[in-house]
């Protein structure tokens, strides 16, 4: 089995200006945001970002690394909007496509089958149509029904964070819910997993049952071991989400001064950098 451990920046390093990539994880959920931070910390820009959005859209669109947006919502789960991807919906940019949930599996689900589109009801006599013009209807060949022809998410590269992973990038799960991450990855050319802890093939039925097996390393580009590559986002049970700081990275987020602020102190560094100014500012909290 070959050997597919590397580190953040050479998997950054193969993402180009102009790509399409999809972030795994769901909201502020199990999102890879160790990727997302080297990412923000690269040249690449005019990207089309395909995600179920937490703060990993948030930070990218307030950097300006992304030309378009499809997405089925963007939200930090106990915080209902990101502040900075509302704050550039209301500027007008970048170009979006905000698709049902539905539809949006239902994208990836084609790009994962190598077809153009797949059919789906979700979305019929909603909003969602009018939004998306480009969208079109298809009527069935064996009855009258008329469904969504929805077009498939084909994506240049996955982004994705997990609890466990070998070696090989057999990745693994252990929270309570797998997202669409297994998607992603089929949807894509390239997929980069970040995780936890590599441990051995033989440990991951050790760690959970095999239905918690969720990527195969056959759809595995590299993997990087990121102990806390989810923060401050959840990754259960490894950890919760961090409430304090996505707390202080909402609040910053609404003035441009403590922004700058933020982005000096907690992406402007290299990852373990960036995990002592996280162990700084809880200290800080404690003391208040």
């Amino acid at each position: 089995m070959p050997d597919k451990r590397i580190g953040l920046s050479e998997a950054i390093a193969s993402i180009e200006s102009g790509m399409t990539i999809g972030i795994g994880g769901w909201g502020s959920r199990r999102k890879p945001m160790a990727l997302v931070r080297e990412l923000l910390r690269s040249d690449v820009t005019n990207l089309t970002v395909v995600a179920f959005g937490g703060p990993d859209v948030g930070l990218l669109v307030a950097a300006g690394k992304v030309r378009k947006l499809i997405y089925g919502f963007v939200s930090l789960d106990s915080i209902p909007l990101d502040p900075l991807f509302t704050a550039a919906r209301e500027r007008g940019g970048p170009e979006i496509h905000e698709y049902d949930e539905g539809m949006f599996v239902t994208g990836l689900r084609a790009a994962a089958s190598r077809l153009s589109f797949l059919p789906t009801i979700a979305g019929l006599g909603s909003d969602v149509m009018a939004a998306n013009p480009h969208l079109k209807t298809i009527s069935s060949p064996y009855s009258d029904d008329e469904y969504v022809a929805v077009p498939a998410l084909p994506l240049d590269v996955a982004l994705i964070h997990v609890n466990r992973a070998d070696s090989g990038g057999n990745a693994q799960f252990l929270g309570p819910d797998p997202y669409f991450d297994d998607l992603f990855a089929m949807a894509a050319t390239r997929t980069f997993v970040s995780t936890e802890r590599i441990i051995q093939t033989e440990e991951l039925l050790n760690e959970g049952s095999f239905h918690t097996l969720m990527l195969s390393r056959m759809y595995v580009t590299g993997v990087v071991e990121t102990p806390g590559g989810a923060h401050f986002t959840t990754c259960e049970p490894d950890y919760g989400r961090d409430e304090p700081f996505q707390q202080h990275y909402a609040k910053s987020a609404k003035d441009p001064e403590s922004w700058r602020a933020f982005v000096a102190e907690f992406i402007d560094c290299d990852e373990a950098d960036y995990h002592e100014a996280v162990a700084r500012f809880h200290a800080a909290q404690e003391k208040k």
